[in-house]
């Protein structure tokens, strides 16, 4: 991936980050908070790129970032200058913990032993979503079709109640849903692939 191509995914991610709840949540009021969510948004971006877990759709518009993963990856020491600068960059000293609070609960709801997929990122910029586009479809086969490859069920959550069906609509299974500490509900969804 050229430099170019990789700006113009972090400013879609960006603008996408703007309109997630838990982002909104993570990324720290004032000052220059657009900054921030592009900090934010490079991060996933660079770490996707790194571990092959970008997603893009054809027409650049839909970007997701599907990590195939176990608990054993969360290593909070082998991140920890990334979480630093995480801290100091996005979410600020004071939401830090409540953060970590929160993922902790998050990460108990995923597989405790073996591997699995995790839909760490999932968005469509405005005018290419809607049941008329073909951005979705394209990007679900793409999740399907590693789902199938590596043989992993699927995992992914939302506080966003028309996501959760979408995702549903798309065959995945509700499995828990959660009164997060913002007011919200937080829905875990679940995937498994056809057995053969």
């Amino acid at each position: 991936m050229d430099k170019i191509e990789r700006k113009d995914i972090i400013e879609k991610v960006t603008t996408l980050l703007k309109e997630i709840p838990s982002s909104m949540d993570v990324v720290k009021k004032g000052g220059n908070r657009d900054k921030r969510f592009e900090y934010l948004a490079t991060h996933m971006v660079d770490k996707a790129i790194e571990k092959d877990a970008l997603i893009v759709s054809e027409n650049k518009k839909g970007i997701a970032i599907l990590f195939k993963t176990s608990k054993k990856d969360n290593n909070i020491w082998k991140d920890l200058w990334t979480q630093l600068g995480l801290v100091i960059n996005v979410t600020g000293v004071r939401n830090a913990y409540k953060i970590i609070k929160t993922q902790d609960y998050i990460k108990k709801q995923r597989p405790q032993e073996g591997e699995y997929l995790y839909c760490w990122f999932w968005g469509i910029l405005k005018d290419s979503r809607g049941a008329d586009t073909q951005v979705g479809k394209e990007m679900k086969d793409e999740f399907y079709r590693r789902a199938k490859l590596y043989n992993l069920p699927l995992y992914a959550e939302t506080r966003m109640r028309k996501n959760a069906i979408v995702y549903q609509k798309f065959g995945f299974n509700l499995f828990h849903e959660w009164d997060h500490p913002s007011g919200d509900t937080m829905y875990f969804l679940r995937y498994d692939p056809p057995k053969e």
